[in-house]
């Protein structure tokens, strides 16, 4: 179960995460995301603090985003990431193209 609430904040969306993201629910996430960055192109902030489990399909999700994000010439980061979930980021060295703050 995965929760994905989005609201603007100043010059920023506001991407809040909860639960749990994974490949039954990936697509629905990125569709979700997409279409208000679409609506509204900004800087994304997501916020991660109640974010339990992402998989594989979910960090290449937030590539996706991340590329379409930057191609629009915006920003994206993260915030309040579980220490395992910072973890996968760190693995695959996305903590080096993708702000990521504690």
């Amino acid at each position: 179960m995965k929760e994905v609430k989005i609201s603007t904040q100043g010059e920023e969306l506001a991407v809040t995460l909860s639960g749990i993201i994974d490949s039954g629910n990936a697509e629905d996430f990125f569709m979700t995301v997409n279409a208000a960055f679409e609506f509204s192109p900004r800087d994304v902030h997501f916020v991660c603090n109640a974010l339990e489990f992402i998989d594989s399909t979910t960090l290449g999700v937030f590539v996706k985003l991340f590329k379409h994000i930057r191609s629009a010439g915006k920003n994206m980061r993260l915030s309040g990431l579980q220490p395992r979930i910072k973890k996968l980021f760190t693995i695959c060295a996305l903590d080096k193209i993708m702000e990521i703050e504690a």
